[in-house]
């Protein structure tokens, strides 16, 4: 990954000045109405950035000639907030006409979001441009999965140019968001990780072993809804619900970070906003490369 000095939060200041007030208010009316939908949200920009870098290849629908990433397994069934990003794009088209590009769309909105619920801000850098392709393959190839273990996803993080730490900031999104239990199943069924016995059992009762893939479970138990360090205590207690979210304590390597964020919150936030802004960076169309889609689904 290299950083790309085109992008700049000041982008917009001229050509679309009220671009960024436009997404903050659609973002704050729907988040009021349903603050699940803030982590929905927030997933899109981290499942978008990781497949061919952050140029909305991922709200790319299927077509003749595209393979929506949305199919791939890791997205099948269990993104959404596509029609929140459809608002926003009619909204921002209505203030400046193909201006601004539905890649920045969910950068901005992945923050805007985070601050509805309680989390940081941070300067989004803007100036990307959006993809005419998209990959269901590379998707499929490029995704964390639910079975990751600690050496897979931080390989996966490192191909992305980002580090342990910021593995573990970025995963302390989950201290908002739901999962199916499709996803956690594994975790719940296999001794892999350590889980809490009456934690375990509770979840169980939500996902038998088989049947029942589309129930849910909260990622944060303590707080679902609310922006904060309890996902890495509960981590702490041996009862993050995903695999991938437990293994991050799990006698290895990031246990530390965890610990320390789990202490500290302004530590976490800092670290955060700062690895949302390195994870903006991956692989950005700009210049003259791609295109403003005047639709997010669908190239121009």
């Amino acid at each position: 990954m290299v950083a790309c000095q085109a992008l700049t939060p000041s982008f917009y200041d001229k050509t679309c000045p009220n671009a960024l007030p436009t997404i903050r208010n659609v973002v704050n009316g729907v988040v009021s109405k349903d603050r699940t939908m803030a982590a929905s949200l927030m997933r899109l920009h981290f499942h978008d950035c990781f497949v061919q870098g952050c140029d909305a290849s991922l709200l790319l629908a299927d077509s003749p000639k595209i393979q929506s990433e949305q199919n791939a397994f890791q997205n099948f069934r269990s993104l959404r907030g596509f029609e929140v990003i459809d608002t926003v794009k009619s909204e921002v088209e209505k203030a400046c006409p193909g201006v601004v590009s539905c890649a920045d769309i969910l950068a901005v909105v992945a923050r805007d979001a985070t601050v509805a619920v309680g989390g940081p801000t941070w300067n989004v850098k803007l100036g990307r441009r959006d993809s005419t392709t998209a990959s269901q393959k590379l998707a499929e190839q490029n995704l964390p999965t639910f079975k990751d273990d600690l050496n897979v996803m931080l390989a996966n993080f490192k191909r992305k140019g980002l580090n342990a730490r910021e593995m573990v900031a970025l995963s302390g999104s989950h201290t908002i968001g739901q999962a199916h239990c499709a996803t956690f199943r594994y975790r719940l069924y296999t001794n892999v990780t350590k889980a809490e016995n009456n934690f375990k059992r509770d979840r169980m009762k939500v996902c038998p072993i088989s049947g029942g893939e589309g129930n849910t479970s909260p990622l944060d138990y303590v707080t679902p809804n609310e922006f904060d360090t309890n996902y890495f205590k509960v981590l702490m207690e041996n009862k993050g619900i995903l695999h991938t979210d437990q293994v991050l304590y799990n006698g290895g390597s990031t246990d530390t970070f965890v610990v320390e964020y789990s202490k500290n919150k302004q530590t976490f936030f800092n670290d955060f906003g700062a690895a949302m802004v390195k994870m903006g960076d991956i692989a950005p169309l700009t210049g003259s490369n791609g295109q403003i889609r005047r639709i997010c689904r669908v190239p121009n």
